[in-house]
């Protein structure tokens, strides 16, 4: 019976949508082809579920309230057939027009105030209290004065009893009025005069003045708190209204302004002082204002407002083709669509619903199929996959929900952040893909506008276009922003211009553009970060920054291992070259080749580019204890690269960039020390992997050897490097170093030929001066002298001699000898390692 997996391919294959490459390998046994098929059908769950959700979400987002069959704009010509009324239907007021009627009715409506009939009493019976409790104070203080006037004994004691009562009247007024009044109550006394006391007189007076107020009503808010100039007075007592003007009521500021004036024509100074101290501690408004109520009549008035204004015939035309949209046009437009709307059956609805659907599905479905095709690594990678859509869905869901704001433009949302972020995390082609998908499902949800699609996508392409080969973050802040609005701008203008020039419309989508830009400006390197993080991720910027050879670990590097720094150095050459002649990521393999080597820090003496044709530590241990020493120094660079952070992508340079080749040199050494080969086992002479994977870890392992044996050449020429090329090379691959790396054959060629021209240009022959012959023969000679004394110094990693030996069989089959292929070295011996020696 066939499996899921094979019926799922055969119908791709059918539809000639199959992958060119098989997905499963062969020759895979029954178990672990099960197993193959359950982990695809498992991921391929994960993928669907990935899309499907991405689907939900922007559909859950996706405008729905008005039926919008075509796309305009105020200010730009009618593109279409003219257009007359299918129907009959009302024309809708505009909002502006629907908030001037709002205004009007806060306005004019008349704010309802409650009498309180009680306020003109209780001011009158505070004030007749005031001057009750008044009298025994003043009496006092006239008996006091007449008993001191005739000496009497008594004074004192009047004295006492007048300063207790003051004490205990609790009056309102200030010392300078109440003075007056005790001397004017005295003088009545002396005299027997038939004089009214002012304190009775400036009560009776103000008493017949406040009841004058109280008549007409005093507001207890300030006028110009007041919209409307009526007021709706209302007594809860009798159920009755009235309506009165605005005028005819004081409010408290009014009724300060005239009682003081009529007081201080009624009294003199010292009276009237007394009588606006007594009014002002006791007066109160009458007229309360009920906000509640008030606000009520204005509800059920705004709710009474009609939302039409006239209606258009059916048959009548709307406008004819070519007609400019102006306001009048563009409303009778959106009312013909909230009436489709409203006409529109379930059925209907749910049919036009369904067709938004379906278009959505087949752009998705476009943008899914070109993944799988062409993008491999990225559909088989569920978080590279998921990425993909959380940028997708950054965009398109921001711009599904800003639709449904009224007065949002559709220009505001910076679309073209997830194009620039697919490019930079993968590449150009799946940046302009998601560009195409973007502009069309944005477009799609602002009723097929094409103005929209058209500088949507031209803006995202150009920005694409810009940050392939991003070096700096300035072009995040920068450029690319610049350039995307300059994109915007020069189709709007073509619109524009083609419309005859809407030149409000124009200059608004710009200020809107501006932000756009600025969003991207703002929220693309966050996000790059962000994601880096998240799913693991590498850029080229972060490859840039890590280039630099002023980074503290190349730094550290370079002072603590000169000679391992040096290495390095050519090595990335190298590979740099290799990687960009077979179109592989050339930064990438550049920056993992600089940092492979970054374990020889922790034990630099024990590597011979270190040694300085010193003493060589090695010959002081035992052959598995070199070894380990060597071996160890993967270990070590992957600990040094992941407390410094560096991307698991670098990392994986380091661990892979000897493959599992065997330390020859020491290898051989502890079989001739020990009485028998199976004394000896391989697995601790032999480095731990894992194999190269990519192409650019491939190509690391082939130019670690390459240079390492380069070196140790006499007299490299170029049919000796490119026979030592061809060699190592040809070990490699017949030995399985690089059988789990995605290099074809031709891309071997091409490598090889990289490394032949790049050695040849390192090692090119040089203008010999008279007597530069003596000069070279006696630095041989002292180089000579020295390699005596002590003939291992030149051991790297225990095998140099593996390194001579490929450079002597270069130089011999250069000149035509030939070697035997019983004394050929292991295929391990060419391990980078032993080349270095």
């Amino acid at each position: 019976m066939p499996s899921e997996n094979n019926l799922f391919m055969t119908f791709l294959e059918k539809l000639g949508l199959q992958r060119k490459k098989p997905v499963s390998p062969k020759g895979l046994n029954d178990k672990a082809r099960l197993e193959e098929e359950q982990l695809w059908r498992k991921n391929l769950l994960i993928k669907l579920g990935i899309a499907a959700g991405f689907l939900l979400l922007v559909l859950l987002l996706y405008p729905r309230d008005a039926v919008k069959e075509v796309s305009y704009q105020i200010n730009e010509p009618w593109r279409q057939d003219d257009l007359t009324a299918p129907f009959d239907f009302s024309i809708l007021k505009t909002e502006q027009e629907i908030n001037a009627e709002i205004d009007e009715i806060n306005r004019i409506t008349a704010p309802v105030f409650h009498i309180d009939r009680s306020i003109p009493e209780l001011v009158q019976t505070q004030m007749d209290s005031v001057m009750t409790n008044l009298m025994p104070v003043l009496e006092a203080y006239a008996s006091w004065q007449q008993h001191e006037d005739r000496e009497s004994d008594s004074a004192v004691a009047d004295s006492i009893s007048f300063h207790h009562s003051l004490s205990n009247s609790n009056h309102i007024f200030s010392e300078a009025n109440m003075n007056f009044m005790l001397r004017q109550y005295l003088r009545i006394q002396r005299e027997n005069s038939r004089q009214t006391f002012v304190g009775s007189d400036i009560v009776t007076r103000l008493q017949q003045l406040l009841t004058e107020v109280y008549r007409n009503g005093v507001i207890d808010i300030p006028k110009e708190d007041l919209n409307s100039t009526e007021l709706s007075i209302r007594d809860t007592e009798q159920r009755t209204e009235r309506f009165t003007s605005i005028s005819s009521v004081r409010d408290m500021e009014e009724l300060n302004e005239f009682v003081i004036f009529r007081l201080n024509r009624m009294f003199r100074d010292e009276a009237a002082a007394i009588a606006i101290q007594l009014y002002s501690a006791f007066i109160q408004p009458n007229l309360i204002f009920n906000e509640t109520q008030t606000q009520l009549l204005i509800d059920e008035a705004i709710a009474n407002i009609s939302p039409t204004k006239g209606a258009v015939a059916a048959g009548q035309v709307i406008i004819r083709r070519g007609d400019l949209i102006d306001n009048e046009r563009l409303n009778m437009l959106q009312s013909l669509e909230a009436a489709r709307a409203t006409r529109a059956s379930n059925v209907e609805i749910s049919l036009r619903t369904l067709g938004d659907v379906l278009l959505m599905i087949a752009i998705l479905a476009t943008f899914l199929f070109y993944l799988y095709l062409y993008r491999q690594p990225i559909f088989d990678s569920n978080s590279k996959f998921l990425l993909v859509f959380i940028a997708l869905f950054l965009v398109v869901g921001a711009s599904a929900f800003f639709i449904r704001l009224e007065g949002v433009s559709e220009y505001i949302i910076p679309l073209a952040l997830a194009p620039l972020l697919l490019t930079i995390f993968f590449d150009s082609r799946v940046g302009i893909i998601a560009a195409i998908s973007i502009s069309l499902m944005t477009a799609l949800m602002n009723g097929y506008n094409f103005e929209f699609l058209t500088a949507t996508l031209v803006a995202s392409s150009i920005g694409v276009y810009s940050v392939r080969d991003i070096r700096q973050r300035s072009q995040y802040f920068l450029n690319t922003p610049g350039i995307i609005f300059l994109s915007y701008a020069f189709v709007l203008l073509g619109f524009t211009l083609s419309r005859s020039g809407a030149w409000d419309v124009f200059g608004m989508n710009l200020l809107i553009i501006f932000v756009n830009v600025l969003l991207i400006s703002i929220l693309t390197y966050p996000l790059i970060f962000l994601f880096e993080k998240m799913f693991q991720l590498t850029t080229d910027v972060t490859l840039y920054e890590l280039n630099d050879n002023n980074n503290s670990l190349l730094k550290e590097l370079m002072f603590k291992a000169t000679g391992s720094f040096q290495h390095s150095i050519q090595v990335a050459n190298l590979t740099e070259a290799a990687a960009s002649a077979i179109g592989a990521n050339a930064l990438l393999a550049r920056v993992g080749a600089l940092y492979h080597d970054i374990g020889k820090m922790e034990k630099p003496q024990y590597f011979v580019e270190n040694q300085g044709g010193g003493v060589n530590p090695h010959d002081q241990l035992k052959p598995a204890m070199s070894a380990k020493i060597i071996r160890d120094h993967v270990k070590a660079g992957v600990r040094k690269a992941q407390r410094a952070n560096l991307p698991p992508v670098i990392i994986n340079f380091i661990e892979s960039h000897h493959g599992n080749t065997i330390i020859q040199y020491f290898y051989a050494k502890a079989l001739k020390e020990a009485d028998s080969e199976n004394e000896v086992h391989d697995n601790f002479f032999r480095y731990d992997g894992p194999l190269p994977s990519t192409k650019e870890t491939g190509i690391l392992l082939l130019a670690d050897a390459i240079e390492a044996a380069s070196r140790a050449m006499s007299d490299p020429t170029h049919k000796k490097l490119e026979n030592l090329v061809n060699r190592l090379v040809d070990e490699k691959v017949k030995h399985g170093q690089l059988i789990d790396c995605p290099l074809t054959f031709r891309d071997i060629t091409l490598i090889k030929e990289a490394f032949v021209k790049n050695l040849s240009a390192i090692y090119h022959s040089r203008i010999k001066y008279p007597g530069q012959d003596k000069k070279d023969n006696a630095v041989d000679a002292d180089e000579k002298s020295a390699q005596s004394t002590s003939s291992k110094a030149d051991d790297t990693d225990g095998g140099v001699k593996e390194s001579s030996a490929a450079a002597n069989q270069a130089e011999q089959s250069e000149s035509g000898s030939k070697t035997s292929k019983g004394k050929e070295t292991s295929a391990d011996s060419s391990s980078p390692e032993t080349e270095k020696g």
